[in-house]
């Protein structure tokens, strides 16, 4: 063990060979969402700055709860597995939705940058804009399907609830279909299943496009660069919300102080160089580089936060 400290950082695969098996990153959703761009993004930037390889295990169920307690009730000292969490995860933890669960019960590793809300449809849809939508939400809000990643009390939920308050509809008039991740429901929108999604920026970026789907606004402060430049955002239509959220990844709680800083320290490396922020960029994120004892914080204020906001809508168990 002593001889494993003095490793350089730049034969991080090396290392956890010592162990038995590679570095992984365990995405807590089926494939196609941003919980798998999350992992594919830590994976490409720590390949191109340690070097080795980052196998991806997908363990979905409960929107990131049986991740959560698989890997802290039976995988909680392993050293080289991280597990991707987004605002999403933080919300379920303010909520309850993890049972006991606290954030206390990790350790945070990383945010690797930033995301926003977004309400979509299908390229053909009859809603060009947020105002269409709303209107048609005003007139019979059963009369529109939205899918959502997660239940009632999701972030996706939120966002929606969050814009039909604004329309001067009641969240609980609305018809929702839940869903598991942000892949299945660009699917679930594609085949027609839903009518309207809510769901973030950076998935947006994967599967938005001519012919496919059509943006109606991102929940940001500003118009974000890049593939999504042209779309207004909630504000610009006169509907005041804004969701950020962060991406990033934690360890179980067992997991050695050594190998803990170890990861921490591979992280700030390769988010300080530029092919790192031509990774994020391209994965549809933006800057937001927080690690350690400061993320650990964050999170902490952020659960605070959303604890606040959940209960305004009557949802914390």
């Amino acid at each position: 063990m002593k001889l494993r400290k003095h490793i350089p950082l730049a034969l991080l695969a090396a290392c956890a060979l010592a162990h038995g098996g590679e570095p992984e990153c365990v995405v807590p959703s089926k494939p196609g969402g941003a919980m798998d761009l999350t992992c594919k993004l830590a994976r490409k930037g720590l390949e191109a700055r340690h070097g080795g390889h980052m196998k991806l295990t997908y363990m979905p169920g409960g929107i990131g709860a049986v991740a959560w307690h698989t890997m802290v009730g039976q995988r909680r000292a392993e050293p080289d597995t991280l597990v991707a969490f987004s605002g999403g995860s933080l919300l379920n933890l303010a909520q309850g939705k993890f049972g006991k669960a606290r954030a206390e019960d990790v350790r945070w590793v990383a945010a690797l940058g930033a995301d926003y809300g977004m309400i979509a449809v299908r390229a053909d849809s009859p809603f060009h804009t947020l105002a269409d939508l709303m209107q048609a939400l005003r007139t019979d809000p059963h009369q529109v399907l939205i899918g959502v990643s997660g239940t009632v009390g999701s972030q996706d939920w939120l966002k929606v609830a969050m814009v039909a308050q604004h329309a001067g509809v009641d969240p609980k008039q609305l018809r929702f279909v839940a869903l598991e991740g942000g892949g299945e429901e660009f699917t679930a929108l594609s085949a027609g299943y839903v009518e309207v999604i809510s769901g973030d920026t950076s998935e947006a970026t994967l599967y938005a496009g001519p012919g496919k789907v059509r943006v109606l606004a991102v929940l940001a402060e500003h118009r974000l660069p890049g593939v999504l430049a042209n779309i207004p955002t909630a504000r610009e239509q006169g509907v005041d919300v804004v969701w950020p959220l962060i991406r990033g990844v934690w360890m179980g709680p067992g997991v050695s102080d050594a190998d803990y800083r170890r990861w921490v320290k591979a992280f700030e490396q390769m988010e300080g160089t530029p092919q790192f922020a031509q990774l994020r960029a391209e994965s549809g994120l933006y800057p937001f580089s927080v690690t350690g004892d400061a993320l650990t914080q964050y999170v902490k204020k952020a659960i605070n936060d959303y604890n606040r906001q959940a209960k305004q809508f009557n949802l914390l168990r």
